[in-house]
């Protein structure tokens, strides 16, 4: 058994343990320091060299320095550079970029690399933002056409619609852009930018109304004075010159009494002449027509009755115009009837055909009853809604399948719950008198009366 160590023994193996640890740290040490003093050695023989090459060129010292240190944070970063993975460009690096060059006023650029975007993945966004800068250099026409893919990416971005207003007012198509900032401030009633600018279209809108209605006005009164001109100068001329030949003659009995009379004498010339002035005077006084029958009264509201026939004839005319006009545009529309997109889309078309049931009836039959949640989704209105009820009533009877799938999916538009809520007393007052006579009539079959039953409690019918 090996005998144990003494105290003393022990503190020496400690002072041993513990100098060569002192030994180990000196030579670290040491062998740092030497390897820093050569850095430095080398760096300042890189200054020298670098300042004795720049002092021949004619530079200083201070500038080979810069020089010198110039380089090396070049080359680090470029070292950096490519020690790391390069950037590939995708749709989102592109679209911010774009960003970037439309705060610096940099259209063009910045349709370059929207339009980089949109090839590596089309957005809504990305279609929006180049058609705003498209507004920028006036390029109204292809402003327009990227807003409108934009809404047909995403039909509820009010951005677009407010943009494609926009470009619409700048090529006068003030209908059109009344429509946008109209569908934009019922998706978003508190805008206050959409509200300005939806005041401004409406402004325009009306004014292109009037303008057109008083040049037709215009125009009509015209054409009826050039008419009356012509009467009236026909009038004229026939009394001017039997005004020319009554003066012709008067001169001329005139002149031959004066020939006459030059033998008579003092007195009697007098008096000649003072009942000539006399009787001048009573020819050359106005004649008052106004409690006579005289002709020159009688053409003169003949002519008046005559310009106001031609009025009445007129105003019918274009009327009967009008309407036949209408009629065929509405024949036109009904043919070119195809299934809309989108909410805006949906609503522009109804409107379109306002006052004409079977239109709108027609464009509800050339719709799936299955795609209005993805058509409408937030955008169904509560007089729409209202509207499409009384719509689907006209033809339930021809096609009951197609008019409860109708009423089925209208319940899954989403916030269909909150318009049924937001009906007025009155909307739900002929909601409920529809239901019971047509929906729920007698002529309905059984298997659909079910089906509408449980309907009628979605729609808050009360039965």
């Amino acid at each position: 058994m090996a005998p144990s160590p003494t105290k003393h023994g022990r503190d020496q193996a400690l002072d041993w343990e513990l100098s060569l640890k002192d030994k180990d740290k000196k030579m670290k040490s040491q062998v740092s320091n030497k390897a820093s003093s050569s850095s430095r050695t080398a760096a300042v023989g890189e200054e020298k060299r670098t300042a004795g090459v720049n002092s021949k060129v004619g530079g200083g010292s201070n500038t080979g320095w810069h020089n010198s240190s110039s380089n090396y944070k070049l080359s680090s970063s470029l070292s950096s550079t490519f020690s790391t993975d390069e950037s590939v460009p995708d749709a989102t690096s592109e679209k911010e970029l774009g960003n970037e060059f439309f705060k610096q006023k940099k259209y063009n650029e910045a349709i370059d690399c929207y339009s980089r975007s949109i090839a590596f993945s089309p957005t809504a966004v990305a279609y929006a933002n180049r058609g705003m800068a498209y507004l920028k250099i006036k390029r109204f026409r292809e402003a327009e056409e990227d807003c409108t893919e934009a809404l047909n990416l995403d039909d509820r971005y009010i951005k677009a619609y407010s943009r494609r207003a926009t470009a619409r007012k700048e090529l006068g198509k003030f209908k059109e852009s009344f429509e946008d900032t109209e569908f934009a401030l019922r998706l978003e009633p508190d805008n206050q930018e959409i509200k300005k600018q939806y005041a401004e279209a409406k402004a325009m809108y009306e004014k292109e109304i009037l303008k057109k209605a008083s040049g037709a006005l215009q125009r009509s009164v015209e054409r009826m004075q050039k008419g009356g001109k012509a009467e009236d100068g026909q009038h004229v001329t026939s009394t001017s010159s039997s005004g020319q030949k009554t003066g012709a003659s008067k001169i001329q009995d005139h002149s031959e009494k004066s020939n006459g009379s030059l033998a008579l004498k003092p007195a009697a010339i007098i008096e000649e002449v003072k009942t000539k002035r006399t009787v001048t005077d009573r020819k050359t006084e106005p004649k008052d027509y106004s409690l006579k029958n005289d002709t020159p009264i009688s053409a003169s509201e003949d002519l008046k009755r005559n310009a106001r026939n031609g009025k009445q004839k007129l105003r019918a005319s274009v009327q009967e115009l009008a309407n036949r006009a209408s009629s065929l545009a509405v024949l036109e529309a009904a043919k070119n009837i195809t299934q809309p997109k989108s909410a805006y889309q949906f609503e522009v078309a109804w409107k379109g055909f306002s006052g004409n049931r079977s239109l709108q009836a027609q464009l509800l039959k050339v719709t799936s009853p299955g795609s209005l949640p993805q058509i409408f989704k937030n955008a169904l209105s509560t007089p729409l809604l209202s509207d499409i009820i009384k719509c689907v009533a006209t033809f339930f009877s021809e096609d009951v399948e197609l008019a409860v799938g109708y009423l089925d999916n209208l319940t899954k538009v989403p916030r269909f719950d909150m318009l049924v809520m937001c009906l007025s007393s009155a909307e739900k007052s002929e909601l409920t008198k529809t239901w019971d006579e047509v929906f729920c009539g007698e002529a309905t079959p059984i298997e659909y009366a079910e089906i509408l039953d449980s309907l009628s409690l979605k729609y808050g019918v009360k039965r």
